[in-house]
Parts: structure tokens; sequence; C-alpha cells
């Protein structure tokens, strides 16, 4: 099992990691069908003073590359250097479905599902089980970067359990503009952090398959509060307020295309609409038809379904619907 000894040496995927140093650890996971080993890089920084471990995650949906830019840019700036402790980076965890930009593993299963995997399970199974085993125990903290689903657009948000003090206080510091409370899923990567009692921030913004950079910089400066509170940032990085507090989200809804048709969004992501606001036209493709969509409920708009195409039912817009 992973741990740090009495002389505040790490150990961890069979490596041992003094104070002061760095690695990159290939996390070997199993083999493609052309024997091609496929490994997930673990890339740890440790600094020579004592202090907590910081577990920075993303790619566990293979599609999700803003998450991945998130991380990748946390390496790349030299975040990841603390002034005490240790922080741990898996840009992608998923490098199955990274491979062929799919959410899912090759054996379809969705890997944040699978929390804590089984030894002798699916593929997705056992990376969850060793992943569980081998990494996570490790970590003080987790920090989790996730986008919105195939063309709906998350606005930069930081999903929590609620009733937990902590917790609340953890994403006011990470100070995205929406800190929304949601139920915690079953074999989720948030279930297993829970189990453990580590406290997790899951970071959603942007959609699948893309990159933007305004969603990035969120992230990033969300990540550099957390550790100059944890007292690990260098002080040669400064800290920027992108907005002035987290708006804190206790319930939500989605609205759904009365229609089929393409689709006109007239709103801005993160905006506050009043009950009865225009928000988006749905249009037949030939001119003749022209149906207006409006806000169900006052509320902050945290998702927009980007697709230029829609059918009846499609989830169109994410709204809040109580504030706390």
């Amino acid at each position: 099992m992973p741990h740090v000894d009495e002389h505040n040496v790490l150990h961890i995927l069979g490596r041992k990691i003094l104070p002061g140093e760095k690695a990159r650890i290939n996390f070997n996971t199993a083999k493609l069908y052309t024997n091609t080993a496929v490994e997930v890089p673990v890339i740890i920084q440790r600094a020579k003073r004592k202090g907590p471990t910081v577990l920075i995650t993303a790619g566990i949906h293979g599609d999700e590359i803003n998450g991945v830019e998130i991380v990748r840019q946390v390496i790349a700036n030299g975040f990841n250097k603390p002034r005490r402790g240790t922080i741990i980076c898996l840009p992608v965890i998923n490098v199955f479905g990274f491979l062929n930009l799919s959410r899912q593993f090759p054996d379809g299963r969705d890997l944040n599902r699978m929390f804590p995997g089984t030894k002798r399970g699916s593929l997705a199974s056992r990376l969850a089980h060793q992943f569980s085993e081998e990494i996570l125990p490790l970590a003080d903290y987790c920090l989790d970067f996730h986008t919105g689903g195939a063309s709906r657009f998350n606005a930069a948000q930081i999903r929590i359990t609620a009733n937990n003090p902590q917790l609340d206080k953890l994403a006011a510091i990470f100070n995205a503009p929406f800190t929304i409370y949601s139920k915690t899923l079953k074999n989720s990567y948030r279930a297993i952090c829970e189990k453990k009692n580590i406290p997790i921030l899951l970071f959603e913004g942007g959609k699948s398959l893309d990159k933007n950079r305004d969603i990035t910089r969120y992230g990033l400066e969300g990540v550099k509060r957390i550790l100059n509170h944890l007292d690990m940032l260098s002080h040669k990085f400064s800290i920027q307020m992108l907005n002035e507090y987290t708006i804190f989200i206790s319930k939500t809804k989605w609205m759904r295309a009365k229609y089929s048709g393409l689709f006109h969004a007239e709103i801005q992501n993160g905006t506050y609409v009043e009950k009865g606001q225009l928000i988006a036209y749905i249009t037949d493709a030939y001119g003749s038809l022209q149906h207006k969509v409006r806000a169900s409920n006052d509320g902050y708009i945290i998702n927009v379904n980007q697709s230029p195409v829609v059918y009846q039912g499609d989830a169109i817009f994410h709204i809040s619907t109580e504030i706390k």
C-alpha cells in the first residue's frame, strides 16, 4: 500500500520518493490488443518541508480535453512544485478513452461508475481498483477536472456534497463562478473519496472534445487559490480573483426542447434570467417555423446546449431553481 513513512519518504507504485524529489512514474494498467503497453503517467513533486498531499486528476472520461489541458498547464507552469508537502498529477487517467477521444473505456464502461473497482473485473474496473489502492490513499485533498458531455457547455462550476462545511470553504476558496450541491453518484470517484474521508472538489467546465481559454483560466486560478490556502503555492505566483464570489446553487433543473429543429440560443452561459424571458429559438430548416423558448423560472443558466440541431426532449438549458 502507498504511504509516507516516519522519515517522510513517499512509497508509491513500487518507488521511494524522498522529500524534495520529483518523479514521473508510469502507472501500468494493461496492453492494447496489439500487445502495446498503455501507461498512465503519474507526475509527482515533493517539497522538503512536510505538508499535505494534493491529488490533481483529469481525463477520467477520455473526451474531456479541457480538464486535461488544465492539469497540463498546472504542470507546465510549475504550479505543481509545492513549498511544502506533495502534489501528484494525473492529467489523463483514462488513456484508453483519450487515445480514441471517447468517453468510455474500450470495454464500453464509464470509468467514473466503476470505483473502487475489483482486481479481477473488467478493464475499467481493474484500473479503478489499482488507482483506489495504489494512489488515492496518499491524498489529503483531491481536485478532479471534467467537462460537459457532447455539445452541452458547462459554465465553470464546482460540484460538492451538501452539508459539508469543509467543502463549502474549499469551494469558496476555489472561487469558480458557481458551486453546485449535487448528489454523489454510486461507484464514482467522488463516492470513493467520500468513503475514504478525502475532501474532493469536482470541477466542470466547457464541453467534450473542446478547449476553451476562459474555462482553462478558471480552473488554473482555482488550483492556485487552493494551493495557496494550503501554503503550498510558490510565492512567485500571483493569485487572481476572476469573479467576486462563487454562487452556491442548491437545486437545478433541465429545460428540454419542445420541438425538433435548428437551435438558436439567445443568451450567454452563466447569465441570470427571469421567468418568461426569451432565451432561444427553435426553427425548421425551411424558414417557415419559429418557436420561442422562454425561461421556465428565475435563475442562472449554467449549461447551454451548443448543438446546432436538437430533437424534441433534448436538454437545451440547465438552470438553477434554488440558491443558497
